[in-house]
């Protein structure tokens, strides 16, 4: 969408150049047309018996005709060139929207992120509290285990020595 907005504001400057070379030459042409008026007011005045005066008004109608072409071509440009401000101005807008839908979509999903690390943390205090106990309780049993494989060694022991002692009897 960037590029498409920068496409369409290089040609919105291109168009804005030709639009001013436009303007100075209907500037220059409306300067010329007065000048073609003063001159042809100066011909009629000192020529008025002369032919020529069919010619300078057939150019005078000529470069009116002109000027009149230019006019409405700039107005066909002037169209054109306010449809591309208004299509960049819809573009800008929707980038616009866009970015602050995605930047809320970044800070929903910052949120569930940070969310999720407090569960992550909490989930692990938990784990490690049930290692140190699982620990715990390991090496009770592991006492246990010792002190039942020592009494059983010592039932052995006493169990040998009665069926010894049976026997003697």
């Amino acid at each position: 969408m960037e590029a498409n907005v920068s496409e369409m504001r290089s040609e919105l400057q291109s168009r804005d150049g030709l639009w001013r070379r436009i303007q100075l030459e209907c500037q220059k042409l409306y300067t010329e047309l007065l000048k073609i008026k003063e001159y042809k007011d100066i011909q009629e005045i000192q020529i008025k018996h002369q032919s020529s005066h069919v010619q300078l008004t057939e150019q005078l109608e000529n470069k009116n005709t002109e000027l009149l072409l230019f006019a409405e071509s700039r107005e066909h440009q002037e169209e054109e060139l306010n449809e591309i401000r208004n299509h960049v101005y819809r573009e800008e807008q929707s980038h616009c929207s866009e970015q602050e839908r995605m930047k809320t979509e970044i800070s929903d999903l910052t949120e569930e992120l940070h969310q999720k690390e407090i569960t992550i943390a909490t989930i692990m205090e938990k784990a490690s509290l049930l290692e140190r106990q699982l620990k715990t309780e390991l090496e009770t049993k592991h006492k246990l285990l010792t002190k039942q494989q020592l009494l059983e060694f010592h039932y052995q022991v006493i169990k040998s020595e009665n069926t010894h002692l049976k026997e003697m009897v």
